[in-house]
């Protein structure tokens, strides 16, 4: 077994919500890909402090807010890299290549068309994702225009990802309604997935598919070739299937106790982070979260938190 190397990098964004990348010398591991600035800790040294030295001396800049992002552990085959990723909001001085190596504003829905070590997939994914998630309620005897009207105004408070899960509808009149909420989602530059058959995600002109813990344990394979694929999990175990079949993201819950399955033991933030720490791909907390538990779950290796009621009702 390879020693692990430990790795600080950094999504630095600038005020147009671009993120910087830099382009890594022809002769280094992994020569001539983009990747995140940062490099490795020295003997000591702590992850916040490496990284303002290494942006320092990389892209010249000092970070002045910054918090944590994503924690990546990556086998090579010559090496193995743990990297504990950070977002940098805001930073003094204007970066530039001080080692001579190109740098890049990009936009994050572009950084998909760019070509990165394997190690920084779950990176450029935790980049385009947003901090919170909602999950729609069921529709119940809401008329579908006063649903679109109420998600409309989720949107307009600044909701960017969003799962339309509607179990009370067939399956006719959940891709009625799929069709329309994701122009609606697309109207706002927000994301839809469908917790629906994924054969409906490219019918409702949708974003994505989220399977249900049971969709997982059946999955085969990754069920789109393109597209989001999301999972819900309740285990480390739920959470290495959501990895085996390549899915971008998952929830793990539930986190905290809830009113909904008031007789299921929540996890707790501690096994939560525990279990996040295995996982590829970036994880929101689910489970009697709200937007005041989205700096708890940065601080606990999470994306930010999944939500129905505190995220439809707020």
């Amino acid at each position: 077994m390879n020693d692990v190397v430990t790795v600080a990098a950094a999504a630095v964004f600038d005020g147009e919500g671009r993120v910087l990348i830099t382009r890594r010398a022809e002769d280094a591991h992994q020569g001539g890909l983009w990747e995140f600035p940062g490099g490795k800790l020295e003997a000591g040294e702590d992850v916040r402090a490496a990284l303002q030295r290494e942006l320092a001396e990389e892209v010249g800049i000092h970070i002045t807010r910054a918090r944590p992002l994503i924690r990546v552990r990556h086998d090579y085959p010559d090496k193995s890299v743990l990297l504990d990723v950070w977002r940098v909001d805001a930073f003094a001085g204007e970066a530039h290549g001080r080692e001579g190596q190109p740098l890049r504003w990009v936009a994050p829905e572009a950084l998909d068309g760019l070509a990165f070590p394997a190690a920084n997939a779950p990176i450029v994914r935790a980049v385009q994702l947003p901090d919170a998630y909602l999950i729609t309620p069921d529709l119940g005897d809401t008329p579908p225009a006063d649903f679109l009207r109420h998600l409309a105004s989720r949107l307009q408070a600044g909701i960017r990802l969003v799962q339309l899960r509607a179990k009370s509808l067939d399956a006719d009149a959940y891709l009625r309604l799929a069709r329309e909420a994701a122009a609606l989602c697309h109207r706002y530059g927000a994301r839809l997935l469908l917790n629906a058959d994924a054969r409906q995600v490219s019918a409702a002109g949708a974003d994505g598919v989220h399977l249900s813990s049971g969709a997982l344990r059946q999955c085969e394979g990754r069920p789109l070739a393109a597209g989001l694929v999301a999972a819900s999990c309740h285990d480390a175990e739920e959470l290495a299937r959501a990895a085996a079949i390549g899915a971008d993201f998952a929830l793990l819950s539930p986190v905290a106790a809830t009113a909904s399955h008031p007789d299921i033991e929540p996890l707790g933030w501690a096994r939560f982070e525990e279990w996040v720490a295995t996982a590829p791909f970036p994880v929101y907390a689910l489970g009697g979260m709200g937007p005041d538990d989205i700096e708890t779950a940065w601080a606990h290796g999470g994306q930010g938190v999944a939500a129905i009621r505190a995220l439809w009702e707020a």
